[in-house]
């Protein structure tokens, strides 16, 4: 679905200017009480995770050593895996985004960050937390929309390269850490000639230098640690890393490219005022159902929606104002998207195979 260029605002949905405008003023009292009011219970949480996140890998890594046992192997991938998948999602991902440099504690400060993935922090803040979030959906400006490399917007041109979409999108899934790292690259913009091999040259260097660190971490010295058990660790530290790919995926591809997120035209940009780009967000995003637990394992992502409308307030306040939010969206008539993961990962599949084919 997609809002047609000659919209007045990003989907005004029935909506006049005085009620998007007064829209935007009920979301900025909500950031503004939750700033108000952050404090030691947050400080707490995510310092409960970071220490819950290196005691899981820990004792994943020391498990993994004993690994010539099939359960030890299995304890341990699992705990690695869930450890890369918090210190990606809840952790990396968030602080990246400055959610904690309220705290001013340069351990857990966005400038300080460095995670556990092949793209380098400085880049991917530069991608993620400034292009995609300021032009969330918007075909054309979002590179995330495709990611350069599939059709995900019936306003991208079809090509016979696009009928590889489902093939592209299951070996996005399994590598998806590099996805991450060379869509920092624009390897699209080098291949259409925007930009050239010199201009690259550092972002790539970046890139390698990132690559060379985790590869050296995961796929040599912890291996080499362990002796004679230098292959079960190998292959667990693979295969953790294969099953934080395809999560960090699915995830994401669910909080944006389901049924009912919206996606917009360069044009709407001109002169959006606060309260359209609230409302660009709220409809250009989709939530996932779930629990405690499953919340904490998708970083709050699950929560979408209220993350794309306040990207730097700290996660674990986004199940606390979702109901609120939801709320606002009934109140105004507006689609507020969520649903099972299972049942939006489906939609997902869909539109993709479906892109794949000429519109």
């Amino acid at each position: 679905m997609r809002i047609a260029a000659s919209t007045p605002s990003p989907a005004a949905a029935g909506l006049t200017a005085e009620q998007v405008e007064e829209l935007g003023r009920r979301l900025d009292a909500i950031r503004e009480r939750v700033e108000a009011e952050r404090g030691e219970r947050d400080a707490a949480y995510i310092h409960g995770v970071i220490r819950k996140q290196r005691w899981l890998e820990i004792g994943g890594r020391a498990l993994l050593f004993a690994g010539v046992l099939p359960p030890a192997w299995l304890a341990g991938t699992a705990m690695l895996s869930v450890a890369k998948i918090l210190e990606n999602m809840e952790i990396g991902h968030n602080v990246m985004h400055g959610q904690w440099d309220w705290m001013r504690d340069p351990k857990i400060h966005s400038s300080t960050w460095e995670w556990d993935n092949h793209s380098p922090a400085e880049q991917w803040k530069k991608t993620h937390n400034f292009e995609h979030h300021t032009y969330t959906n918007v075909v054309g400006k979002d590179r995330d929309v495709g990611y350069g490399i599939l059709r995900l917007s019936e306003e991208q041109a079809w090509r016979p390269y696009y009928l590889l979409n489902p093939v592209v999108n299951q070996l996005l899934a399994i590598f998806f850490q590099w996805g991450v790292a060379l869509h920092d690259l624009e390897a699209e913009k080098i291949a259409s000639g925007e930009k050239s091999w010199k201009e690259a040259w550092p972002t790539l260097k970046a890139i390698g230098r990132k690559v060379r660190r985790q590869f050296t971490k995961d796929y040599l010295v912890f291996p080499a640690l362990a002796g004679p058990f230098f292959l079960p660790v190998l292959m667990g530290n693979l295969t953790a890393n294969l099953v934080r790919n395809l999560w960090s995926h699915a995830v994401i591809f669910c909080g944006h490219f389901p049924d009912g997120a919206l996606q917009f035209d360069e044009a709407q940009l001109e002169d959006e005022t606060r309260g359209q780009w609230y409302l660009r967000q709220m409809l250009g995003s989709a939530n996932l159902d779930g629990g405690p637990l499953f919340h904490l394992m998708t970083g709050n992502l699950s929560f979408q929606i209220e993350h794309h409308l306040f990207p730097d307030l700290p996660s674990n306040r986004y199940a606390e104002i979702a109901p609120e939010i939801r709320a606002i969206c009934a109140e105004y008539g507006l689609e507020y998207t969520t649903g099972p993961l299972w049942k939006q990962y489906l939609q997902v599949l869909k539109k993709i195979n479906r892109l794949a084919l000429p519109s």
